[in-house]
């Protein structure tokens, strides 16, 4: 049943193959292998060297592996990334290239084989990563990689898109609609696309988040015939004085892309591969690859004889604390054997020096123990400005009129406020006189003390 499927499958794509012009066949080819890439994603997909080859890996084939929601009726929008690999290998061959832009989107691979890997089956390992149960399938995508006739088409021409994104030009409908308008432009009888190249990976910057600018791509495409008139417009002297200056070029066939495709004119590149010099470089001759012959090897015996370490401690630890433990007795013995004493400093101090020193420390003892006894007022410069207890503010001494350019530096007995006229014995005979003190207050308490003590003299 599966042959005769088969037969009848490969009946039909001859007929439309022969039905078709060969530039209708040349974009339904491309469109057919993206088609195929998206509904046999585990199977054997077919890449040509030299054309463009796209698979798309689809999230919804890869969701049927993980399981569903825990509840019933809900949709499963998990985000998957996947990872490709060549198998056996860390990464994708040199000319296969991979994009994904968000989890919630499907990735991309896309590339275009040389004639070097002809004949070559790669096996692609993909791995999808479910990020919501962290979750892994693999599947293997045997890339076959066969030769074309045409293959290289001698006119290629390369543009750059500036409205476009690699995946948002990897479409296929998107793909078609710049193919059909390439074609009405060169009019060739072949043409296909030779390859795809994101300006980011040709050293582009990333566009800001702003008018909904985009990275720009580089399209490649191949034909058989020469470039056409429209094409070259941009190799005259005016459109190149114009790119010069930062300019848009003159090109009469601009309006058959501009309803889709912001082309940049300045950046078209014609290239004929029958003019094109092939450049050799010559490399040094690699030699025979034998390394020269230095003797036989002899590895280590399994055997290894034991090694006693006791003599290698002794020098390693034994020396350098016997050393340290020296110097600790020489530095101990000058700072505790070696002082001279107080003793031995009395002796060889003159006398007179040291009765001027005993004075002098027994004056400071006595002026201590009569400072921790006596009780005097504190300084104005202490006081608060506020009552603690009760939060009232503490009035200035003097009004804000008084004028204190006038106040004399001593006030005199007249000038003094609350004071209090105490009689005071003259030393040589019987009769007072009268001494006056101010009376202060710390902390709303009068200093009825200091009347006392002075009535007692």
């Amino acid at each position: 049943t599966h042959t005769h499927t088969h037969t009848a499958s490969h009946a039909r794509f001859t007929w439309m193959i022969r039905t078709m012009s060969a530039a209708a066949v040349a974009v339904w080819l491309g469109t057919m292998v993206t088609i195929l890439s998206r509904s046999h994603s585990d199977r054997n997909v077919y890449a040509s060297a030299g054309v463009l080859f796209v698979h798309v890996l689809v999230r919804e084939h890869f969701k049927e592996e993980f399981p569903p929601y825990p509840k019933s009726g809900d949709t499963s929008d998990d985000p998957i990334t996947f990872n490709t690999n060549l198998k056996g290998y860390p990464d994708r061959p040199g000319w296969l290239r991979y994009i994904q832009r968000t989890p919630h989107s499907d990735g991309v691979l896309y590339g275009s084989p040389t004639a070097e890997h002809v004949g070559k089956a790669m096996v692609i390992e993909i791995t999808a990563y479910n990020r919501r149960t962290f979750e892994t399938a693999r599947h293997n995508l045997v890339i076959n990689i066969k030769a074309t006739e045409e293959f290289p088409l001698p006119y290629q021409a390369e543009f750059y898109i500036k409205n476009m994104n690699v995946e948002e030009m990897l479409a296929s409908e998107v793909l078609g609609d710049f193919f059909g308008a390439v074609k009405n432009v060169w009019q060739p009888e072949k043409l296909n696309t030779v390859n795809i190249t994101s300006a980011l990976d040709r050293g582009g910057r990333v566009p800001l988040p702003i008018n909904n600018l985009k990275e720009g791509v580089y399209v490649m495409i191949g034909a058989d015939v020469p470039f056409s008139s429209c094409l070259r417009e941009v190799e005259n002297p005016h459109n190149q004085l114009r790119c010069s200056q930062e300019m848009e070029p003159v090109i009469s066939c601009d309006k058959k892309f501009r309803a889709q495709f912001h082309v940049d004119w300045c950046k078209i590149t014609l290239v004929d591969i029958n003019k094109v010099v092939p450049v050799y470089i010559s490399r040094p001759d690699p030699g025979t690859g034998i390394l020269p012959d230095f003797g036989e090897y002899n590895p280590p015996p399994e055997s290894l004889t034991s090694r006693d370490y006791f003599y290698d401690f002794l020098v390693t630890l034994a020396v350098p604390s016997a050393v340290a433990l020296v110097l600790f007795f020489i530095l101990g013995y000058t700072m505790c054997c070696r002082r001279e004493g107080v003793g031995k400093r009395n002796m060889q101090t003159p006398a007179i020096q040291l009765v001027h020193h005993s004075s002098i420390q027994k004056s400071s003892k006595e002026l201590r123990s009569m400072s921790k006894n006596r009780e005097i007022s504190w300084p104005l410069s202490t006081l608060p400005v506020f009552n603690p207890v009760s939060g009232e503010v503490v009035p200035p001494i003097h009004p804000d009129n008084y004028e204190t350019t006038s106040m004399p530096l001593m006030q005199t007995q007249a000038n003094l406020q609350n004071q209090i006229t105490i009689p005071q014995q003259r030393p040589s005979g019987d009769n007072y006189v009268m001494s006056t003190f101010r009376r202060l207050e710390v902390n709303g308490i009068p200093e009825e003390r200091k009347v006392a003590e002075a009535l007692n003299l």
